[in-house]
């Protein structure tokens, strides 16, 4: 995970509000935060949470991953590769648009959940957390540390 990098969020978020030409009080009114304290998020005295950060992004029409990316809540590879899961469902011509639709918001539950846990600290298993055989560290299905379960 990256570094956060809470001044340049504030000047990214400020530069953003600015293009869309909304006031602060109108970004914090639209966003569901006071004005003060997105005044303090804009000067990068405040660390928003990846819930604030989200609601933001739909406040400003910006890919809520845009922000976690400059919050350093995500990588920007791991931005890149969150665009193609999306483009391969949509892609798909095996499945129907109900069924597409379905997943996409699977995935973004999925995906919100994760980045929640990331703000708050709590890191999932990744890559690096994987054994030789592609199975997470611990006990495996049907056992124990102990051994096999009865």
């Amino acid at each position: 995970m990256a570094s956060l990098n809470v001044g340049n969020l504030g000047e990214f978020l400020r530069e953003q509000r600015r293009t869309a030409k909304l006031s602060l009080r109108q970004l914090a009114d639209a966003a569901g935060v006071s004005n003060p304290y997105l005044s303090q998020i804009e000067r990068g005295l405040r660390k928003p949470s990846a819930e604030i950060l989200q609601q933001l992004a739909k406040a400003l029409r910006i890919s809520a991953e845009t922000l976690y990316v400059q919050a350093g809540i995500l990588d920007e590879r791991d931005r890149e590769d969150l665009l193609q899961v999306p483009a391969a469902i949509l892609a798909d011509s095996s499945i129907t648009e109900q069924q597409k639709q379905a997943l996409l918001q699977i995935y973004e539950s999925f995906r919100k959940e994760t980045a929640h846990q990331r703000a708050a600290g709590h890191e999932t298993p990744g890559p690096a957390d994987e054994r030789a055989d592609g199975r997470t560290e611990g006990p495996s299905p049907g056992r124990t540390a102990e051994g096999p379960a009865e």
